[in-house]
């Protein structure tokens, strides 16, 4: 296993393509003042209730849903410079490895990352894979239950005392607990 401190870097092929929509949507919420939500996007049903989560946060008043595909791999498009430009942002991992949030820590300022660890809210389905082994319906339900739970916290929290997880290791504030 990796010590703490050691990291890696991921090296790809630059690209001078953008995403139309991606560069309305980012001036948009720049304009806005939106709040971005980014989520894993991991391939289980951890990830997957995660990113539903993300979808319904997205969907209050003040936020969008930001894309970390834009963010990581076209640093000067309008979605990237949302994101990076934004007084918060959200982050929603799936569970406890904290995939997104170790490698946004690395993008954008850790004060302003507000992150979610998903799976020690529901604390379910630790035991699955397989997303379509959770009915849609309970998938929708317990998603749901974590973006309530999201919002609630974001409103009861300062943009003063909005606290992340700094390691996998690490105690995480009351978001992430």
């Amino acid at each position: 296993m990796c010590g703490e401190n050691q990291k890696k870097t991921v090296t790809f092929n630059t690209t001078n393509s953008s995403c139309p929509i991606g560069e309305i949507i980012g001036k948009k919420n720049i304009n806005e003042s939106n709040i971005p939500v980014l989520s894993c996007e991991g391939a289980c049903i951890r990830g997957e209730i995660a990113r539903l989560a993300a979808n319904n946060v997205s969907k209050e008043q003040g936020y969008g849903r930001g894309c970390h595909g834009e963010l990581i791999t076209v640093p000067e498009s309008a979605i990237a410079q949302w994101i990076k430009s934004a007084e918060k942002v959200v982050l929603i991992d799936g569970c406890f490895l904290r995939c997104h949030g170790r490698i946004i820590e690395n993008i954008i300022d850790k004060e302003k990352l507000i992150q979610f660890d998903a799976l020690s809210h529901y604390k379910k389905y630790t035991d699955i894979f397989d997303y379509d082994d959770v009915p849609e319906k309970e998938r929708k339900e317990v998603a749901q239950s974590v973006s309530d739970w999201i919002m609630e916290s974001l409103n009861n929290m300062s943009v003063g005392s909005a606290s992340s997880c700094t390691t996998s290791d690490e105690k995480c504030s009351a978001c992430c607990e």
